[in-house]
């Protein structure tokens, strides 16, 4: 290695900076603040999901922002008794997955257990050099089941993405396993959970849940990062995405308290596993749509399949002279789906779906004409290279001149038409504004119907295409008026697909003096950025948008010459004013850094207090698994497993 700076390799970048993992936890400690918190957060507490790798020495290696062990990072907000003010309380936690557990009982693993989603999407990798890393995935969940392991992994998940909570369970989420349940407030990890019986929990008995039976239970239990919980039947809808026909399982999970109808006429419904028809291949699937009636499944030409090794391509691979389509059906008949197509692109993201309803005359009876759905569309599959400190493969395929887009990432508007039995007809699909916009949210109880604001995050210095060139970090949140920008939309249709209603810039909206102004835009101080940020609603509030926004913020003035963090580095929690976008009422100051992660969820008083009942949690191993450690034959096995760990670190 060079002390010469000049010939060192540049850090990676979602390795360094605020991006860097960081190893310390700790338990609710009490923090400072400035301002006012209000009241409405009394009992509930913020929790921030996201990767941090655990085996991090080899900083040479493949690495991706969407890799690593998943971290909690959360602050309560408990009500103290005698002064009758909130005092607010830091904890973060690493998620004790299996994954997780064996990499830290086994000292001589230096590097991350599974294989980075770098090495899967980069062009560059060879079919031996991917071969080889699933090959040592494998080994090394074999090992975990041979003697002298602590704990055998039986799911490869790392629970890293997202957080919901359903029926007294906050859960952890992650596309390669099933989801695992967390305990409020202290964020201690309870264990994996299966749509029918969780670990940790007393009498957990029941089905064999999302997986099912048979020898691709193991794939079919991969449940998506972003399950979706009605607000009024309270029932928990998810999608399973596999590698083999059908591709994909859909099921909805009733609360404890929901019984079905043996006719099914219920409204509320329990079923694993329902095929969705019309797949053709294994896809990269993130996220989808649910309106009150019907779900929405995203099938982009975005594959994630090992058998594109065969075809000479990366496991993740994107298809820019393909078609997006999206499957529409009615929420409890999958096999029902129509598919609407489009041009390509890549979507991880929805903010919300709705219903269009019509009366007719003669009946008086409701039919459904369309779906609506509001998605941050993005033109290509870049954010997956750059995330991952890779640059995005040049495009080979002739794509006609009249489908070539700027690269962008924004919010746009779909309605799928359902009124016409002979075609399958998407009758809007524009942007509505110019501004880059991730990382969605709303109001939880707007959510399946209309909802007349969505929240998120966005670049306020330069173009998303820009961004892409550097470690994505975002220094504005932005707040739309769905309602009015979809209407001028409506009413003065842009350009199909290119077009957008609103083709101001960041500083072109800030610098507005309209006080209706249907997108306003909460600018970081210079050099802060901010992360996914969580609509609180007032209580008593007098419109949807009264309420509050809580985000993780850095300032990076705390970063030293070499742009790693300072030792002492710390974040803080603002509590912005959502109705008016201008103002933090109050500043936690916490005892540690927050890495730059990914999804957050606000959990009420009512969700803490309601929980149920835990038996058991899970903990590191304590000693050695017992075994004959003074025979000779079992300290020759051992030198034998440590010597593979040590060729395979």
């Amino acid at each position: 290695m060079t002390n010469d700076p000049s010939q060192r390799k540049p850090p990676h970048p979602y390795l360094s900076g605020n991006f860097a993992p960081i190893q310390r936890v700790q338990p609710l400690v009490a923090c400072p603040y400035t301002g006012t918190i209000p009241l409405d957060l009394a009992g509930g507490e913020y929790v921030r999901n996201g990767g941090n790798p655990v085996a991090n020495e080899s900083l040479g290696r493949d690495a991706h922002w969407f890799d690593g062990d998943g971290m909690l990072t959360g602050v309560a907000f408990p009500l103290d008794g005698e002064k009758g003010d909130i005092r607010p309380k830091f904890v973060n936690q690493y998620i004790l997955t299996d994954v997780f557990i064996s990499t830290v009982t086994s000292p001589a693993i230096t590097t991350p257990l599974l294989p980075s989603i770098a090495t899967l999407v980069n062009p560059l990798s060879s079919l031996f050099t991917i071969t080889l890393r699933i090959l040592r995935t494998l080994l090394l969940v074999l090992l975990s089941h041979l003697p002298g392991s602590k704990r055998g992994i039986k799911k490869i998940s790392v629970a890293n993405t997202a957080l919901v909570y359903h029926d007294g369970r906050a859960l952890a989420t992650c596309e390669s396993g099933p989801p695992m349940r967390i305990a409020l407030p202290g964020l201690e990890t309870v264990g994996w959970y299966n749509g029918e019986k969780c670990e940790g929990e007393p009498c957990a008995v029941g089905g064999p849940g999302f997986g099912g039976k048979g020898p691709l239970s193991f794939f079919r239990e991969w449940t998506t990062a972003h399950p979706r919980v009605d607000p009024n039947t309270k029932e928990l809808l998810l999608f399973h995405s596999t590698f083999v026909p059908p591709y994909v399982h859909y099921s909805i999970v009733s609360p404890l308290d929901v019984k079905t109808a043996s006719d099914g006429s219920s409204s509320s419904g329990r079923f694993h596993n329902a095929a969705v028809p019309g797949i053709r291949s294994a896809k990269m699937m993130h996220d989808f749509g649910v309106s009150k009636s019907h779900t929405m499944i995203m099938d982009l030409p975005l594959s994630l399949d090992p058998l594109n090794l065969a075809k000479n391509k990366p496991v993740v691979a994107y298809d820019p002279t393909g078609r997006s389509r999206f499957g529409v059906f009615p929420r409890y008949n999958p096999e029902k789906a129509r598919w609407f197509e489009t041009r390509a692109c890549c979507i991880f993201h929805t903010a919300n779906s709705w219903d269009s309803v019509t009366v007719d005359s003669t009946t008086g009876k409701e039919h459904i004409e369309s779906i609506n759905t509001l998605a941050c569309r993005l033109t290509s599959a870049s954010l997956v290279f750059s995330a991952g400190a890779l640059a995005a493969p040049v495009v080979t395929e002739a794509v006609p001149d009249h489908e070539r887009e700027e690269e962008q990432c924004r919010l746009y508007y779909y309605n799928f038409y359902l009124g016409s039995q002979d075609r399958n007809e998407i009758r809007h699909q524009w942007a509505l504004s110019a501004i880059p916009f991730e990382f969605p949210s709303l109001r939880d109880s707007s959510s399946m119907s209309f909802a007349k604001y969505v929240y998120g995050c966005s670049v306020s210095d330069s173009s998303f295409g820009a961004a892409l060139g550097r470690a994505v970090k975002m220094n504005a949140l932005v707040k739309m008026d769905v309602e009015v920008l979809v209407e001028q939309g409506k009413s003065d249709p842009p350009t199909a697909i290119s077009g957008c209603v609103d083709k101001r810039k960041v500083d072109e909206i800030l610098n507005s003096k309209n006080a209706d102004d249907p997108i306003k835009v909460f600018k970081m101080p210079e050099g802060w950025y901010a992360q996914e940020c969580s609509f609180i609603a007032r209580q008593n509030g007098i419109s949807e948008d009264d309420g509050w926004l809580l985000s993780y913020v850095f300032d990076e003035s705390q970063l030293q010459h070499d742009g790693e963090c300072q030792p002492g580095a710390r974040s803080e929690l603002w509590i912005i004013n959502a109705k008016s976008m201008d103002e933090v009422v109050a500043k936690i100051q916490l005892p540690q850094r927050v890495p730059y992660g990914l999804h957050g969820n606000w959990f009420s008083k009512e969700d803490v207090q309601n929980q149920r009942p835990i038996e058991r949690l899970r903990s590191l191993p304590s000693g050695e698994k017992a075994g004959p450690t003074s025979s000779l034959l079992w300290q020759a096995w051992m030198a034998v497993r440590r010597a593979v760990e040590i060729s395979l670190a």
